[in-house]
């Protein structure tokens, strides 16, 4: 496996765990909570990220298909997001060889997705459910863990 295609491997646990945290534990309230008028729901970015994910792989496998999906229940597109996320890995993990480059995969959809991570994370702040900070640097992030059962944080703080 070249590094590149290595790294982005590392980069998919990261954004696993990340959304992992960023998800876990929200109530059925958070999903649907605005914090403008023209903002996304929580539930809505969630979503997002898991046509982002399809749309990686697609992208992966040479075949760039975009599709916007509707939202299903929070429980069921957290389900989405780490199922997305195993199976993108799993085709990085294989053979089969990439239709583009790595760097271009990080830099579309799995930056993008990242950055949605955050929002969702933010959004738990501003809807009164925030979660711990954290020392990612030290964080226990492994590549292949993509699945929604993650290492406890190593160093949290308030």
């Amino acid at each position: 496996m070249s590094e590149e295609r290595a790294f982005l491997r590392h980069t998919v646990a990261t954004l696993a765990y990340r959304g992992g945290k960023a998800t876990r534990g929200a109530d059925d309230a958070f999903a649907h909570h605005k914090a403008s008028p023209t903002s996304r729901t929580p539930i809505q970015i969630l979503c997002h990220i898991g046509d982002l994910l399809d749309w990686a792989l697609s992208i992966a496998q040479g075949q760039q298909k975009y599709v916007e999906a509707t939202p299903a229940s929070w429980e069921g597109e957290v389900q989405r997001f780490h199922k997305a996320l195993q199976t993108f890995d799993a085709y990085l993990a294989s053979d089969a060889p990439l239709g583009v480059s790595a760097q271009q995969l990080f830099q579309g959809p799995i930056a993008d997705a990242l950055t949605h991570v955050g929002q969702i994370a933010f959004l738990r702040r501003i809807a009164g459910e925030p979660i711990k900070g954290e020392n990612y640097f030290v964080a226990k992030i492994e590549t292949g863990r993509t699945g929604a059962d993650q290492a406890p944080g190593v160093r949290e703080f308030e």
